[in-house]
């Protein structure tokens, strides 16, 4: 089956674009920039927290800067009643991850205690911000009632699918594909959960899947490859510039998911342009990737001008600014999408990306303690989503080469998640004792932690895997978190691959025989992101689950199982793909 994180992409005005610069190390606000001692001074000072996450890729987190943080009235508002405090939200997944549906720009007002006042996305004007300040800073009481006690998970029932699968598909735009919002995106786990449908003869699913992907192309950065952030105007051609390394990532995973599923191949194109923007753009020289890639060309001036041109008339101008930091969660997303690119179409190149990066993640932000550091200071927090993408890169890692000492690494951090463990269900996105504010457990994170752990689970042979999956499917189970938005289909690919096994591929035969080869390469482009694809060579000693006894044979052969039947051996990548057809027209 396929997998992916559900990220929802921040929501932004609709509005036209102003012309204007940011200059926020210039700002008359005494911004600081660090949470714990922002609270603590609002303790003191009887004082709320005002809170701005800023994405350094996002337009309208300039246009804030000048419009609205320029204003006097603001100005004045914040110096007289708040303590500001200003965080790059890229650098903080905790905070990224917990505000994500308010960003970016993210605007929190906090009190003392770390208790959300108030909270607005995106761009907010001048008058109505100063006027929002105002009115809190004299009654700091908070806007919205606090969020109703979590719900006894429930057993998972087919009521639970059926409302999940309902919700999709009314979700779907019929007529543009992606989802029935004002902003027009991939959502990744919409898709994936169609192309899973698809694969089991579903035509609906596979017409909904081919709406989005081949609509969404217009998103496609025509002369350097890449996908913008997303499309207002309820369409795909009114498109908003920015490129996160992590969008690049999930893209060049699911159109290689969807190529290897519906076979058009100007998806796998679409992959790989987007693969050869980020080698271009996003890789740094030293190794990992950076995070992103401004939507302007000058701060705050929208750039659709600029982004009408080619190639060289656009480096006649200039670049957009790159972030310049380098962070393991980015990284780690770009590893775990070259590596399925590797995988199912034999890109060379992009394997050797995903090795060297994996190689980078390694040696400079594996933590002593266990775990990997998101950056390269002293910070040695725990986070949920850093650790996730790391685990998840090494399993594709193994999959794509079949060198167990990547699934190795990759049980190696799932360890560490007993860290981030929530007492009654669900996994938080950083440890109680590491967090300025009460740790959050993040939807989007459960369901890629739940099918993560389900398909190492198979891998490993670990039970505590299976354990991992199932303490996160508790949360995801509580109706108030299934159907906390309008469709949440990642939860039903997450169900799904907890109930059935995955289908299971192994290629029993020496490395140096070539025919041992073909055929594991015919077993990594066959459909679906929920297989067990492994190479045993014997000389090798024990799988890593050696759970399956496979006869001895002269020959290399593959072994199939899917959740009907397992083959005899199978000596030709012919033979293997004529084994799952007959399997697929048996019927249950």
């Amino acid at each position: 089956m396929r997998a992916l994180v559900v990220a929802l992409l921040a929501l932004a005005l609709s509005v036209g674009a102003p012309s204007v610069r940011s200059s926020p190390e210039d700002s008359p606000i005494a911004w600081g920039r660090d949470l714990s001692a922002g609270l603590a001074q609002a303790r003191d000072q009887n004082k709320p927290v005002l809170l701005y996450l800023e994405a350094v890729w996002c337009h309208w987190c300039h246009v804030m800067d000048q419009r609205t943080y320029g204003d006097a009235q603001v100005q004045a508002a914040v110096e007289a009643g708040y303590v500001p405090v200003r965080l790059d939200q890229d650098a903080h997944p905790d905070l990224s991850t917990r505000y994500r549906r308010w960003g970016w720009p993210a605007t929190i007002i906090l009190d003392g205690d770390g208790n959300d006042l108030a909270k607005r996305q995106g761009f907010v004007a001048a008058e109505e911000f100063a006027a929002l300040l105002n009115r809190i800073a004299a009654d700091p009481v908070a806007e919205d009632a606090s969020a109703p006690e979590p719900s006894k998970p429930p057993l998972a029932n087919d009521e639970l699918s059926q409302r999940l699968q309902a919700n999709h598909v009314r979700s779907h735009d019929g007529a543009r594909g992606g989802l029935k919002s004002a902003q027009k995106y991939v959502d990744r786990d919409t898709v994936e959960w169609d192309l899973v449908l698809a694969g089991s003869g579903d035509e609906d699913a596979a017409a909904r899947a081919r709406r989005t992907l081949s609509n969404a192309l217009a998103l496609l950065d025509p002369a350097w490859g890449g996908f913008y952030q997303y499309s207002t105007h309820r369409d795909w051609e009114h498109p908003h510039f920015e490129k996160r390394t992590e969008l690049q990532a999930d893209y060049i995973r699911i159109y290689t998911l969807g190529w290897a599923e519906l076979g058009d191949p100007a998806y796998l194109d679409a992959a790989k342009a987007t693969a050869a923007y980020a080698r271009r753009f996003l890789a740094a020289e030293g190794g990992g990737y950076y995070p992103s890639q401004d939507a302007d060309l000058r701060p705050g001036e929208h750039a659709d001008d600029y982004f009408a041109l080619g190639d060289k008339e656009r480096l006649a101008l200039g670049i957009p600014r790159v972030a310049p930091q380098i962070f393991a969660r980015e990284t780690a997303a770009m590893v775990e999408a070259l590596a399925t690119l590797a995988e199912y179409s034999g890109d060379r190149q992009a394997l050797n990306e995903a090795d060297a990066a994996g190689r980078w993640l390694l040696r400079e932000r594996r933590m002593a303690a266990g775990g990997y550091a998101h950056g390269s200071d002293a910070d040695q927090r725990l986070h949920l989503d850093v650790q996730l993408r790391v685990a998840r890169a090494f399993l594709a890692l193994y999959r794509a080469t079949s060198q167990r000492a990547w699934l190795a690494e990759a049980v190696s951090v799932a360890t560490q998640f007993n860290r981030l463990r929530a007492t009654d269900a669900g996994y938080y996105s950083i440890p109680p004792d590491q967090s300025a504010l009460p740790p959050v457990r993040d939807l989007a994170a459960q369901i890629s932690l739940a099918r993560f752990a389900s398909l190492l689970a198979h891998y490993s042979g670990d039970t505590a895997h299976r354990q991992i999956a199932s303490h996160a499917l508790n949360w995801l189970r509580r109706p108030d978190v299934a159907f906390s938005s309008f469709t949440e289909p990642g939860i039903l690919l997450a169900l799904g691959e907890a109930e059935r096994d995955p289908l299971h591929v192994t290629i029993v035969g020496p490395r140096d025989e070539a025919l041992s080869a073909r055929l594991y390469a015919a077993g990594a482009q066959l459909p679906g992101w929920y297989k067990r694809l492994e190479w045993w060579d014997r000389a090798e000693g024990p799988l890593p689950n050696p759970d399956v006894a496979y006869p001895p044979s002269r020959k290399p052969a593959a072994f199939v199982c899917t959740e009907r039947r397992c083959s005899v051996p199978l000596r030709s990548p012919r033979a293997l793909a004529e084994f799952l057809a007959e399997n697929a027209q048996s019927g249950p």
